[in-house]
């Protein structure tokens, strides 16, 4: 009964926006300094020459909100919104969109993929949501796809010939990290069929990659330090090997419910948090931790995992 109540005060918040004038507030200052009185470097910006501003505020983004610090979290979230009225401005400036359009798209998609809470279907946990997140996506890009069908027809007419559909993974940026490419093709493909049956099915795929890899890198030639050299073929094979095995990783990830990208950031930090720990007692020792031998250097490597447990 509570959640009942609960679902249903949440159905009228959505229904009765309160208004957010600190943000409005905030798009007319974007537009002012669009103006043509406005500030002229603002007024030169177009939507390729910031675009690397957005990758690095999202993973600034990301860094403050893995350190635990909220004010500077706020900080980053707002430069992070900055990028994205400012882009929207541009847009507006050139006829294409508005903030408001933004708002508006993103707001029917969101509903649109929580018919759980919107609708009438039913989800009772997260992989549940999750699933649900994807059949609707997969409805979505049917309708798309006959869409783009019936426009390709109408121009056929014109034309002769009819516009192929976009592709499934089409929708994945090839400018994505491979991690995070990794991620979104696998789950599309599952999403679409594309599946193994059980996890165990999984770690087969991961062996049998590893033993194309061994094979791979058993035949090319090496220096003396086991580094593939001297055949860039070899080289190639080997590359797409390791990326294969790489990827069965993200799968089985995945099948576990895991986000393979947060696992090995995390894994980045606990490194990054380790040796500086050893760079310390190296310090406190009067050596540089890399002038120290390898012996030693493991010998401080146990020490610090002993300081993490404490």
């Amino acid at each position: 009964m509570e959640q009942e109540k609960q679902h249903s005060e949440a159905l009228e918040r959505a229904a009765h926006p309160v208004r957010h004038e600190d943000f409005d507030r905030f798009v007319a200052t974007i537009s002012a300094l669009r103006a043509p009185d406005g500030c002229p470097w603002d007024r030169e910006q177009t939507h390729q020459s910031i675009a690397h501003n957005m990758i690095e505020e999202v993973y600034e983004a990301v860094d403050a909100i893995e350190s635990g610090d909220a004010a500077h979290l706020r900080e980053e979230l707002g430069d992070v919104l900055l990028q994205v009225v400012l882009q929207s401005q541009i847009a507006s400036d050139q006829g294409e969109f508005d903030i408001d359009d933004v708002a508006a798209d993103v707001n029917a998609k969101m509903v649109r993929r929580h018919p759980h809470v919107f609708g009438t279907s039913e989800a009772t946990d997260a992989a549940e949501v999750l699933s649900l997140w994807d059949q609707v996506k997969l409805a979505e890009k049917k309708a798309a796809d006959e869409n783009a069908a019936r426009a390709g027809s109408a121009d056929a007419g014109d034309h002769g010939e009819l516009e192929k559909p976009a592709g499934l993974l089409d929708g994945v940026p090839v400018s994505f990290p491979a991690l995070m490419q990794a991620q979104k093709i696998s789950r599309k493909a599952a999403a679409a069929g594309f599946e193994w049956d059980t996890l165990a099915d999984v770690w087969d795929q991961v062996e049998s990659e590893i033993d194309e890899l061994n094979e791979a890198y058993g035949q090319a030639p090496k220096a003396a330090n086991g580094k593939v050299e001297g055949d860039p073929e070899a080289m190639a094979c080997v590359e797409e090997e390791l990326g294969d095995v790489l990827f069965s990783m993200v799968n089985v990830a995945r099948r576990m419910g895991v986000n393979a990208e947060n696992a090995l950031r995390a894994s980045c930090r606990k490194f990054r948090g380790r040796w500086a720990a050893m760079e310390q007692m190296a310090f406190e020792q009067g050596v540089r931790l890399e002038d120290v031998s390898t012996k030693q250097q493991n010998e401080l490597w146990k020490l610090a995992k002993e300081q993490e447990r404490r």
